[in-house]
């Protein structure tokens, strides 16, 4: 039986990535794996916040930039003052799909888009 399913971004920058989704999307630093320390990178990162979990890594063959990954929220318009008053760029949104979700998306230094996506409660009418 299928849990729950971990995306990895990659990123170039792993104090870059942390800043970002620590200092602006409000995620928490769970581990850091640093096998040449004190070098910053490579570096295989783990983020969790409210019960969400993203990885990042600066390893070559983890991933291409320009990842997506959708996390689903409860508010996506709540989610938007956050991060507006923190001043993350958004890059779309919040808006109403065709396909009964409100979303927002946000994108990292290495253009990984992360999308927040809300269903809406009129979303099969």
């Amino acid at each position: 039986m299928l849990k729950s399913a971990i995306p990895v971004l990659h990123v170039s920058s792993s104090a870059a990535a942390e800043e970002f989704f620590c200092g602006k999307l409000g995620f928490r630093r769970e581990f850091a794996y640093r096998p040449f320390e004190p070098k910053a990178d490579p570096c295989y990162m783990g983020f969790t916040r409210d019960g969400v979990w993203l990885h990042a890594s600066s390893f070559s063959g983890d991933g291409v930039s320009g990842g997506v990954v959708f996390v689903a929220v409860d508010d996506v318009d709540a989610l938007h003052a956050e991060l507006v008053a923190k001043g993350v760029p958004i890059d779309t949104g919040p808006v109403d799909q065709d396909w009964g979700n409100r979303e927002m998306y946000v994108k990292d230094a290495d253009r990984n888009s992360i999308r927040f996506t809300q269903q809406r409660d009129d979303a099969g009418r």
